[in-house]
């Protein structure tokens, strides 16, 4: 009976990105038309409040920003990773998230991105005190 139990997780968990350790996670780089910044236009039910605001900074060769802001800023560097033709950004906590881009609309996190061009204010002072490896332009 345990074995069954054991092999209908395995099953489950198949299909589930896990990322062991941040610094094995080969970083690939950008799709074309993919870096530069992307960013919630409106509520996201995803977020904590209508008022909260989420930044996604793509480098082209690959380095990111996952950046939201409400009553202060989380901003979390990563990496875009491929893996069996889908892409994901790992944030620096482990943290998978798969991304989808049709046209100039990110779908990241749950939320709904579009591209802008300049991340917010406090995105932009978090970047320039901690500068991700690579520019973005």
């Amino acid at each position: 009976m345990k074995k069954i139990v054991v092999l209908a997780v395995l099953l489950a968990l198949s299909g589930c990105v896990q990322v062991d350790d941040y610094r094995e996670v080969v970083k690939a780089p950008a799709p074309a038309g993919l870096a530069g910044y992307w960013q919630t236009q409106g509520p996201q039910s995803e977020m904590v409040s209508p008022e909260a605001i989420a930044t996604l900074v793509v480098t082209p060769q690959g380095d990111t920003l996952d950046c939201r802001q409400w009553q202060r800023v989380i901003a979390l560097p990563g990496k875009l990773m491929l893996r069996s033709d889908s892409l994901y950004n790992v944030t620096a906590k482990r943290e998978v998230y798969d991304i989808e881009r049709e046209g100039e609309t990110l779908e990241y996190a749950g939320m709904t991105l579009k591209r802008v061009d300049r991340p917010t204010q406090e995105c932009a002072d978090y970047l320039e005190k901690n500068p991700l490896p690579t520019p973005l332009r």
